[in-house]
Formats: C-alpha cells, sequence, structure tokens
C-alpha cells in the first residue's frame, strides 16, 4: 500500500481531482491538500509524514513545501506534474492527464 499527497494551491480543483481520481484503487492511499493558508485543507507536517510519494501540481507548490518542510522532505519522493491551474475540479483533460503521469511514478502500478 502507498500513501499518495497530492498538493496544489488551495486544493479546490486540480488536487482533490487526483484525490478521487484514485482513493479507489486497490494499492492506494490518497489525500490531498493545498499551499495557501485559504486552502481546503493546509498541508501540514503530519500530512508530510503520512506521505510516501508527494505530487505537487507546480514547481512553486514544491518550493513552498521545501521552504516550510524541508528537513522532513529530505527522503521522500517529491514529483511535479507541471499542471498549471487552468482545470476545474474532475475536468476530464485533468482527469486524462493525471491517469497518464501518476503510474509513471509508482512502481508496480496497475490501473
Amino acid at each position: 500500500m502507498k500513501n499518495l499527497l497530492f498538493i496544489c494551491n488551495k486544493n479546490q480543483w486540480r488536487s482533490p481531482t487526483a484525490e478521487t481520481l484514485f482513493r479507489k484503487h486497490p494499492n492506494l492511499c490518497v489525500r490531498s491538500a493545498g499551499t495557501s493558508s485559504s486552502a481546503r485543507h493546509q498541508v501540514t507536517l503530519k500530512d508530510i509524514q503520512w506521505a510516501d510519494i508527494i505530487f505537487v501540481m507546480e514547481d512553486k507548490h514544491k518550493s513552498r513545501l521545501k521552504a516550510e518542510f524541508r528537513r522532513h522532505l529530505e527522503y521522500k519522493p517529491l514529483h511535479v506534474l507541471d499542471i498549471p491551474d487552468d482545470y476545474p475540479y474532475m475536468d476530464p483533460e485533468l482527469i486524462e492527464i493525471l491517469k497518464q503521469a501518476i503510474p509513471t511514478y509508482i512502481p508496480g502500478y496497475t490501473s
């Protein structure tokens, strides 16, 4: 079982879409969070510690995480997906991008 954490800015569209998309997979536990203080769920140290793999939507999210949780991220895989804030929640194009991107980072993943 792998714990995946998806992070965007406000935890409204991109990261909740990823959470919804992958949470029913039998070998994955999934959470989402945001880096903004106004996020629906702001990322916490507990989230970082829980995650086996962390996915951020943009480089700015990686920078914010490193600024706040640098020591706790040292041995955590942290991947930037390069998905701009152009998609609403469960947008079909966003879903397709996530379906294509995520399996490449998870050894042994099968849909």
